[in-house]
């Protein structure tokens, strides 16, 4: 069994809270690079973590999650 994290809390995230990516980069400075590399499922740091916590007022877990490799 592998398990991985999932960004698919942060899309639902981003919606419930009517926030789009453009927003994310230009409103926020937030980088395309590491909206790409989410969406690719690759890693993120936990200062980044922490930026997208900061500006969707959220906690962790609206943003991951670690489940099971399908």
């Amino acid at each position: 069994m592998k398990f991985v994290i999932s960004y698919e809390p942060f899309y639902k995230t981003l919606i419930d809270k009517g926030v789009t990516e453009y927003q994310l980069i230009f409103k926020h400075g937030f980088s395309a690079n590491i909206l790409h590399r989410m969406k690719h499922g690759e890693a993120i740091t936990t200062k980044t973590l922490d930026t997208l916590c900061f500006i969707l007022e959220c906690k962790t877990a609206d943003v991951l999650e670690y489940v099971e490799d399908r």
